[in-house]
């Protein structure tokens, strides 16, 4: 062999090295790529929204820290699983709206973020949503409880509407599974193969027999709107589908995405009844 095959060869093993270095890294680091808590505890500081901080814990020994606004009288309470950067305390615009329409919420923080214990997994994030659930199921019947879920949520949000009774659930931004976005973005990872959390909405959606609503910016940087349309096309009817045009992952809120949730539950905001009776 000559010496530029022994170039050849030691390039081609000397890349095959660094190759499955990487594969082992990110085998080894993948939840720290996937889930971004800030883990620090704050208190809730929306202006004239007067949210509770309430304790769930849950079956396997974690506590977690929840925001808590009750619903006016006759009016739904959603239980809101966030994103994979969530924290409660930037997501003002969202309970400044809910509140505004006079509908409750619950949005516990997952375990490992915003002062909640231990550490986010799949198997973990399904356990703070059971525990989450039952803490207000013990105060609302059912069909008052909407399960809504956005970005990372939502597959939190369809796999407990598969396991619990609800009024709705209400997807925004969804997947059709974690693993199918990752696998899209590294083509040359056998990521189907090495990741763990990988929230397949798709095999759970069919299993949901409430009423769907999937919302999804069509300029979505994120999570192309793509997997939002293939997510709906596998849920039972009735379901709905609203694509917003020009909008993107983190615009939803301030885009309007609460009208198109109102008109869905049928839920007149507060302040339009009041304009109406006066």
């Amino acid at each position: 062999m000559g010496r530029a095959g022994e170039i050849v060869i030691w390039a081609a093993t000397t890349l095959a090295g660094l190759y499955l270095l990487l594969l082992a890294g990110g085998f080894v680091f993948q939840r720290s790529l996937m889930y971004s808590p800030d883990p620090v505890e704050r208190a809730p500081a929306v202006d004239g929204v007067p949210i509770q901080v309430v304790h769930v814990d849950t079956a396997d020994g974690e506590r977690l820290v929840a925001w808590y606004l009750p619903p006016k009288d006759g009016r739904p309470v959603i239980l809101f699983f966030d994103g994979k950067g969530g924290s409660l305390s930037v997501q003002k615009g969202r309970w400044r709206r809910i509140a505004k329409a006079g509908v409750g919420f619950l949005a516990p923080a997952y375990r490992g973020y915003s002062g909640s214990t231990g550490r986010p997994s799949e198997a973990g994030l399904h356990e703070d949503a059971r525990a989450a659930y039952d803490w207000l199921a013990k105060r609302y019947a059912p069909d008052q409880i909407v399960v809504h879920g956005f970005s990372l949520g939502s597959g939190v949000a369809v796999k407990l509407a598969t396991e619990r009774p609800a009024r709705a659930l209400v997807l925004e931004a969804p997947y059709t599974a974690a693993v199918d976005v990752a696998a899209d973005r590294a083509p040359f990872v056998p990521v189907r193969l090495l990741m763990r959390d990988q929230l397949r909405s798709r095999d759970w959606i069919g299993q949901v027999r409430v009423p769907v609503l999937v919302v999804h910016g069509d300029r979505d940087s994120v999570i192309d709107v793509r997997y939002g349309e293939r997510l709906y096309a596998l849920a039972r009817q009735p379901k709905r589908f609203e694509r917003m045009h020009g909008s993107d992952h983190s615009t939803l809120v301030r885009d309007g995405v609460y009208d198109r949730i109102w008109r869905f539950l049928g839920v007149t905001p507060a302040d339009q009844e009041k304009r109406a009776a006066a």
